[in-house]
């Protein structure tokens, strides 16, 4: 048998290795302590008002739970429900008109502010701020100028077509028209939202590949639509999923200004919701309307994605 002796350099030089990767290990380990320390209570506030409360709702959409009696289970009958019930279909449909006019509506008028701030102008930092103030207004304030501006009675527009000799209309208080109102003040606060996108988005295009198209004879129009606008494409994906998602759990401005009204020609899935289970008491259906809403959701988020990436594949 031959034995094998490590030189003393040679031991010492192991010694200090496993010594220095034992270092690293204890620092790092440290670090991560000490991270998960500043993260951990935020994490658990998080987890306590998603997690929990989702778990929850699961849980109660088998139930039938006034808030007050022990809950009983019914099994899947409040999701049997769902396709019965009258009043939710029509706030399905209420929505979809919404969400149909809402989302192009945005997209198009954000793209056209952006293309028209995307400019070295004088004040052109005033007028960026200035487009972006009412995303930041609180929801009862844009309802408040919503009944402000459109009273049948004393309203802003009414007045402006009374001077004009035109007829005057109705407004929030006519079933054909009430959500038409919510669509423009939804605009007016939302589409900030999407002119910054899309502002960020256009300054990142490169200038070289601009002057290049103009160099070759393209006017501005051609330049825009061929070279621009592909740069823009995940950025149109990406609001389009945003807002589609704002515009399906549309309820604070519908809260503030119609609740509902007229004749439920504004109720919103969302507001359905909260009138289910909030004044009707009725928390199991209503948390059964809100895993419908997110279920319904999640599938079109996914189904948009798999095809712009799909899109975005053939163009390559």
């Amino acid at each position: 048998m031959t034995t094998f002796a490590l030189r003393p350099t040679e031991r010492h030089h192991e010694d200090g290795t496993d010594g220095l990767r034992r270092r690293r290990r204890s620092a790092a380990f440290r670090e991560g302590v000490a991270g998960w320390g500043f993260v951990g209570p935020a994490l658990l506030v998080v987890l306590g008002l998603t997690i929990f409360p989702g778990i929850w709702a699961l849980v109660l959409s088998f139930q039938k739970w006034d808030g007050f009696s022990p809950a009983s289970g019914i099994g899947t009958q409040n999701y049997q429900d769902l396709l019965t019930d009258g009043a939710l279909q029509s706030a399905v449909t209420h929505t979809v008109v919404y969400t149909a006019l809402f989302v192009p509506a945005s997209l198009l008028l954000g793209l056209f502010l952006a293309v028209a701030l995307n400019r070295r102008i004088r004040f052109i930092g005033l007028y960026r701020t200035a487009i972006f103030v009412p995303f930041v207004a609180s929801a009862a304030a844009t309802g408040i100028l919503t009944t402000y501006l459109f009273s049948p009675q004393f309203g802003i527009v009414n007045n402006v077509l009374r001077v004009l000799h035109l007829p005057q209309q109705g407004w929030l208080e006519d079933r054909t028209e009430a959500m038409l109102v919510v669509v423009v003040m939804s605009l007016w606060g939302q589409a900030a939202f999407t002119t910054v996108i899309y502002l960020a988005a256009l300054q990142d295009v490169p200038g070289d590949v601009i002057e290049a198209a103009r160099i070759d004879g393209a006017n501005a129009w051609q330049t825009f639509w061929r070279v621009v606008w592909p740069q823009l494409a995940p950025v149109t994906a990406f609001v389009a999923i945003y807002q589609t998602l704002q515009a399906v759990q549309l309820f604070d401005l519908v809260y503030a200004t119609t609740r509902g009204g007229p004749l439920d020609a504004t109720q919103t899935i969302v507001y359905y919701l909260w009138k289910v289970a909030f004044q009707n008491l009725q928390f199991g259906y209503g948390s059964a309307i809100a895993y419908g809403l997110f279920f319904a959701t999640l599938v079109v988020t996914v189904v948009v994605t798999v095809l712009q990436r799909r899109a975005g594949r053939n163009a390559n």
